[in-house]
């Protein structure tokens, strides 16, 4: 029997992530192995994919990983270094029972964690919390002996997938477009990609190179767009593409050096989407802008808030059988024509289509959208054990007050409260120690009075700066 003891702190909603050799070892990756395998022997299961990022202690974790699940009896499929999507599409083409892939996503260099599928749905949560509990119990290893381990690169198949969502780009001509690989998992694939693509493409930073020597690898924070803005510039491109760490956020700058936020992303590959689809359902994240989920609307779509989370996105996508969701944070989920994961490398495919398809350019879009005063994702530094009292707190204050012109409270993930002025949002940080807040206002002067009307809420329900 093996038993094994996880820092409480790895174990996050989403996710298994932490910092090498402090909160995160070998041996975690070997028990996290051994306790997937155990889970899925118990689903009758065998087959697992793994894959793993750039990162330089991604070998080491695939090497324990691998003997974990070899050791717990099941036959593993390894493709590699790939972007978090290619594991994902591997899980689907090899009907795999689960997928790992070893990632720290856009965390700095030091971090690395692992991202799971379970029967092609997200392993998270509750699943996370029962794979710590059952090592803590103790595992006994596979009756029926040690499983297998081959590597095998998909990476042609991934692409030939990628051209065929695409179909005929040849309205596209022949513009110049950036992309912007960080460094990151993404950046072969991109090469290879860009290659096979009309246009002119200009590939930046496509050499993996873990320690993410040019900018850290998070596409949709303003302060790592400044290389990726000027080469749209200096290349006259129409369309700057970024992408984080492993390959499933993307975060895009305009023509005209705009940064367009994930929300309004969706709201443009909304378009191509209910023309084959009229009438459908369009998720998005409570954090997304009014003006995305107007635009849906106006489009005869139906715009749906949804809980923040790629997790928790790709199971409401399955529930409704949406064709597409989005979150602000880049998360695009695709179910038209594909699997409804969420891949930043398959986005950037779509907006390259539809752009072919209809003549119009997403600087062109943002041009004809209404001025956003909204303001950035507000993080709020808040202790564990008080955060999601808190949320409740406000939202029970908020539900009780409709003489204040409040029009809607939505509460599926903490408290979003719409009201004459605009729409303000409080909720919980599933991933650390902080409060996650928003506001938009018809105008500047509304803005304002909602953000600091948040800001009271919060004192009144008992939060303090930190000092």
């Amino acid at each position: 029997m093996i038993t094994h003891y996880f820092d409480p702190t790895i174990l996050r909603a989403y996710d298994i992530r932490g910092i090498l050799d402090e909160t995160l070892t070998a041996a975690d990756a070997y028990a996290i192995g051994v306790g997937f395998a155990d889970i899925i022997r118990i689903k009758s299961g065998r087959k697992i994919v793994i894959g793993r990022d750039g990162r330089l202690s991604s070998p080491m974790l695939a090497e324990h990983l691998g003997e974990g699940l070899v050791a717990g009896g099941m036959d593993v499929i390894d493709i590699g270094v790939a972007p978090t999507p290619m594991l994902y599409f591997a899980d689907r083409i090899f009907q795999a029972d689960g997928a790992i892939q070893i990632t720290g996503s856009h965390n700095p260099a030091n971090y690395n964690g692992f991202k799971m599928v379970i029967g092609h749905l997200p392993f998270y949560d509750a699943d996370i919390a029962q794979l710590g509990q059952k090592m803590a119990q103790g595992v006994e290893l596979a009756a029926t002996g040690k499983g297998s381990l081959k590597q095998i690169d998909i990476s042609d198949q991934y692409i030939t997938a990628l051209k065929t969502y695409a179909s005929d780009l040849s309205g596209l001509g022949q513009p110049a477009v950036v992309w912007d690989c960080g460094n990151g998992a993404t950046g072969p694939v991109v090469d290879m990609l860009t290659a096979e693509l009309p246009g002119q493409h200009k590939v930046l930073f496509s050499d993996i190179d873990g320690l993410f020597p040019n900018h850290h690898p998070d596409p949709v924070d303003p302060a790592t767009l400044h290389l990726l803005r000027q080469a749209v510039t200096d290349h006259d491109a129409i369309i700057g593409i970024g992408f984080d760490g492993d390959g499933d956020r993307i975060g895009l700058i305009d023509g005209k050096g705009r940064q367009v936020a994930g929300d309004v992303l969706t709201a443009y590959l909304a378009e191509g989407v209910l023309r084959q689809h009229p009438g459908a359902k369009i998720i998005f994240d409570v954090k997304s802008s009014s003006v995305a989920l107007d635009y849906v609307r106006s489009l005869g779509g139906q715009p749906e808030l949804w809980k923040t989370g790629h997790s928790h996105m790709k199971m409401r996508l399955k529930e409704t059988a949406a064709p597409l969701a989005g979150e602000m944070s880049g998360h695009l989920f695709m179910a038209n024509d594909w699997y409804g994961f969420d891949d930043a490398l398959l986005a950037a495919v779509a907006v390259l289509k539809e752009m072919a398809q209809t003549g119009r350019d997403i600087t062109s879009f943002v041009d004809r959208l209404p001025p956003v005063f909204a303001t950035a994702e507000l993080r709020i530094a808040c202790q564990e054990t008080e955060k999601f009292a808190l949320v409740e707190a406000v939202a029970k204050a908020a539900r009780s007050d409709p003489d204040h012109g409040t029009r809607d409270v939505n509460d599926i993930d903490g408290i979003r409260v719409t009201t004459e002025q605009g729409w303000w949002l409080i909720r919980a940080s599933n991933t650390g120690a902080e409060l996650v807040a928003r506001a938009e206002g018809h105008d500047k002067s509304a803005l304002d009075m909602l953000e600091a009307n948040l800001y009271q809420r919060l004192r009144s329900a008992g939060w303090k700066p930190a000092t």
